[in-house]
C-alpha cells in the first residue's frame, strides 16, 4: 500500500462557509479589471478561498455570481469569499488607495518587480490588480500603482492566464503577507 494514500473529502473538509467567513483574513484585496471570462472569475473566487484574500471587487465588466459558468469553477468560493461588483475600477482602486492600501499592479511593465523579489513593508494592506484578458490591467490605474509587479517566465509565450497569473500572484501575496504577520506577532 502507498504511504501517499489520497485524502478523503472528509479529511479534506476544513469549516463551514460560516465559519470561514468569520476567520482573520489577510489585509489583501485582489481586484479583477475588466475580466471578461466567468470561468476565470471563478477559478479566482476559488483561490482567494485558499488564500484567505479579504475580498474580491468585480470591475466594469468582469460577471458576478450567480452565473453558472462562474459556479462551475468557484465550486462553491463564490458563496464563502466576500466580493462586490463595482462600476469604475480606477475609481474603486483610488479610493482604495485613500484609505492607505498599498496598490499593486500585476503587469507586464518597464520597471517591474519581479514578484518574488517583491517584499510588502511591514503592517500593508495590498491591493492586487489584475486585468483583461487582452488589454491587461487599464494603463490609469497602472500608472497610480505603488508597485508593478511581474511574474517571470521563460517560455515562447508572453502570457499566462489571467486565472493563472491571479492565482500564483495570490499564493506569494499569501506567503509575503503570513510572513509579516507572523513576523509582528514575535
Amino acid at each position: 500500500m502507498s504511504t501517499h494514500q489520497k485524502k478523503t473529502i472528509i479529511e479534506l473538509t476544513r469549516c463551514s462557509v460560516e465559519g470561514y467567513r468569520k476567520m482573520r483574513k489577510l489585509p489583501l484585496i485582489v481586484v479583477a479589471d475588466n475580466v471578461r471570462s466567468m470561468h476565470n472569475i471563478g477559478s479566482m473566487l476559488r483561490t482567494a478561498d485558499a488564500f484567505l484574500v479579504e475580498e474580491v471587487v468585480l470591475g466594469g465588466i468582469s460577471g458576478c455570481p450567480p452565473h453558472p459558468e462562474i459556479s462551475k469553477t468557484a465550486l462553491g468560493a463564490e458563496d464563502s469569499v466576500a466580493w462586490r461588483h463595482v462600476d469604475d475600477t480606477l475609481g474603486e482602486v483610488l479610493r482604495l488607495r485613500s484609505e492607505g492600501w498599498l496598490i499593486c499592479v500585476l503587469e507586464q511593465a518597464h520597471n517591474s518587480i519581479k514578484i518574488e523579489n517583491f517584499i510588502a513593508p511591514p503592517h500593508s494592506k495590498c491591493v492586487l490588480v489584475v486585468g483583461n484578458e487582452v488589454k491587461g490591467v487599464d494603463q490609469r490605474i497602472v500608472d497610480l500603482a505603488d508597485v508593478v509587479l511581474e511574474i517571470s517566465q521563460c517560455g515562447v509565450k508572453h502570457s499566462l492566464n489571467v486565472s493563472v497569473s491571479a492565482g500564483i500572484a495570490m499564493w506569494q501575496l499569501f506567503l509575503n503577507l503570513s510572513a509579516a504577520a507572523s513576523d509582528s506577532r514575535g
